[in-house]
């Protein structure tokens, strides 16, 4: 069985160490010494480097170390992936670029020839993720003021066009949200093939849609046991569709060569939080299913790094380290391989991995880690099974 692995870029910045959650990689924090892309000159002036600089060396990276392409992020303070990935794309040989976008915020057909036409430079590297908005503040900031269950909706009315259009004959559709009339790509563009789309969320609303229109369902890591509920739940309601889904689980990993350096890099890490970064942590306003699982993890108060211990070599604070999901693996090289091996074991057919520093710590899964794979007691089941 092959399993897929994506590593994830930055576009929001990224810090040096897990133990310190100073922005000193990128200008998303003000520019000092000891900070890079940009950077300072030993005369103290801008190095000229970009920030697209390091995000082409974290690219680089996970391609040389195995990973098959990269998730470009895409949140309010972040650079736009659609402009990063071509970029990158001509810095690396065969990396696949994982765009993430909302789609309430292109026309769908333009969208697919902003697609087919990145496919064409690209040689078909182009993957989405499609997110479809956590409600609250940050999605007011796109002015987007659709309920819940109304942008799952749009979403799926939104893939209907960007598939039907592709097919290079006139399409028509009248939906609640697009109507169109006729449209299609040109043969030229039609030719290339649709990019793979892997879809988030947790909802009822968004597993009907992902149901229909995902190759990859994708999930933040939760507690083993609600994960193998979810992917059942996903892979059933898309049986009952005629169809087949795959499943993807993306997470963070403190991997080192032992446990205990593991858990002292969390437990550094930890302690040097700042009481903003505690209050910040505490959440905003969301209607997010998967956010509002990932917050239910850990208690808010927490002022120790045991007290988010959920699970073994499972550690629910990695959003007080760093921005995104709560739940992370921390552990030797072996023992994250385990996990993984588990995780394969209850459903997962592709991950997208991340790591802080993601330069460094692309090399160190790539070659620590991914090569253990398939030689863990947990893969046992699954190699009895396969002979």
């Amino acid at each position: 069985m092959s399993i897929d692995f994506y590593w994830r870029l930055p576009t929001h910045g990224c810090h040096a160490t897990i133990r310190r959650g100073s922005y000193d990689r990128g200008d998303w924090s003000p520019l000092k010494p000891g900070n890079q892309s940009p950077g300072l000159t030993p005369e103290g002036e801008d190095d000229g480097y970009r920030y697209i600089d390091h995000l082409s060396e974290i690219a680089k990276a996970a391609e040389l170390s195995g990973f098959i392409g990269g998730l470009i992020p895409s949140f309010p303070n972040t650079d736009d992936p659609w402009t990063i990935s071509p970029l990158l794309a001509r810095e690396t040989k065969s990396f696949r670029f994982m765009i993430a976008f909302q789609p309430g915020f292109l026309d769908p057909v333009h969208a697919a020839r902003l697609s087919a036409s990145l496919q064409r430079a690209t040689g078909g590297r182009t993957v989405f993720n499609i997110i479809t908005g956590g409600g609250g503040p940050s999605q007011l900031w796109w002015g987007d003021s659709f309920a819940h269950d109304d942008r799952y909706g749009r979403t799926t009315e939104f893939l209907d066009i960007f598939r039907g259009v592709w097919r290079g004959q006139p399409f028509d559709y009248d939906g609640r949200f697009y109507q169109v009339e006729g449209e299609h790509l040109s043969q030229l563009l039609a030719r290339e093939e649709v990019p793979e789309i892997w879809f988030s969320g947790s909802s009822d609303a968004a597993l009907q849609s992902a149901a229909k229109h995902a190759d990859y369902y994708l999930s933040w890591l939760e507690p083993y046991a609600q994960i193998t509920d979810k992917f059942a739940r996903v892979k059933e309601r898309t049986a009952q569709l005629g169809g087949e889904q795959k499943c993807a689980i993306r997470v963070d990993l403190v991997a080192r060569p032992t446990e205990e350096e593991a858990w002292d890099d969390i437990r550094i890490g930890f302690e040097n939080v700042s009481d903003a970064t505690r209050a910040q942590w505490r959440g905003q306003p969301t209607d997010s299913v998967g956010a509002s699982r990932q917050a239910a993890l850990r208690p808010t108060e927490a002022r120790h790094w045991e007290e988010l211990v959920v699970g073994k070599n499972l550690w629910g604070g990695f959003n007080l380290l760093r921005g995104g999901p709560a739940l992370g693996i921390v552990g030797s090289y072996e023992q994250c391989a385990e996990q993984l091996d588990e995780l394969i074991r209850r459903g997962a057919d592709a991950f997208i991995l991340a790591g802080t520093p993601h330069l460094e710590e692309a090399y160190r899964i790539g070659e620590e880690v991914l090569p253990l794979l398939g030689r863990t007691a947990a893969a046992q089941p699954l190699l009895e099974a396969a002979e």
